[in-house]
């Protein structure tokens, strides 16, 4: 389910975007985003419907809050049962350790500011805009994946007659989609500030989830 390619450091501030599934062929997908190094170094990979997803999700995010001193944003596609799932995120937040990401609402005449609205919206206006952003950070070389599966599906993207980025036939895109979003959050979100950070000694584990 996880697969880890280095050691979490204390610090580090962690964005985390997940492509929810509903069971079938395709996987829930998270992505663990350190804002700090822009690297990948962690990722979750389940076939499962998004429900039994969250708690597993839940128990990482507690596992990088301890390892870092930092509380990690967490972002959800909202389609594929991600809103539900987002509900049950909230629930299992009990000590805060974590922020869920909340749209944003740009224009107004406060500027940009947060709605109440949870998690990530794949949609005509966002797909185009993730996915031109992520291919210029890889091409760019802005990000570094370790993740095999990841490097497979970022290959086999391509761009259809119609002009729409999309998986090649019989692939996936799951993978790829959850590294789009956390991309688009690399650009908006920020570590709390210092006062916020909480320091504990135990650097937690995973041992239940590995």
């Amino acid at each position: 389910m996880f697969r880890l390619y280095r050691e979490i450091e204390r610090g580090e501030f962690f964005i985390i975007a997940v492509d929810c599934a509903q069971g079938g062929i395709d996987a829930n997908y998270g992505q663990f985003l350190s804002k700090t190094k822009i690297d990948v170094p962690l990722v979750f990979e389940k076939n499962c419907v998004a429900a039994e997803m969250t708690p597993l999700i839940h128990e990482a995010l507690e596992w990088i809050y301890a390892r870092t001193g930092i509380e990690p944003v967490v972002a959800f596609e909202r389609q594929m049962g991600g809103i539900s799932a987002l509900s049950q995120l909230q629930t299992l937040n009990r000590n805060g350790h974590y922020r869920i990401y909340q749209r944003r609402k740009i224009g107004t005449v406060d500027g940009e500011v947060l709605t109440d609205v949870l998690g990530w919206d794949t949609n005509l206006q966002t797909r185009p805009q993730m996915l031109g952003d992520l291919k210029q950070a890889i091409d760019n070389n802005l990000i570094k994946v370790y993740d095999k599966t990841t490097i497979n599906e970022l290959g086999k993207f391509i761009i259809t007659k119609k002009g729409r980025a999309e998986a090649a036939p019989n692939c996936h895109d799951d993978a790829v989609m959850s590294l789009a979003i956390a991309w688009q959050l690399y650009q908006t979100e920020v570590a709390p500030t210092v006062n916020r950070v909480r320091v504990r000694q135990n650097n937690g584990t995973l041992s239940k989830i590995f």
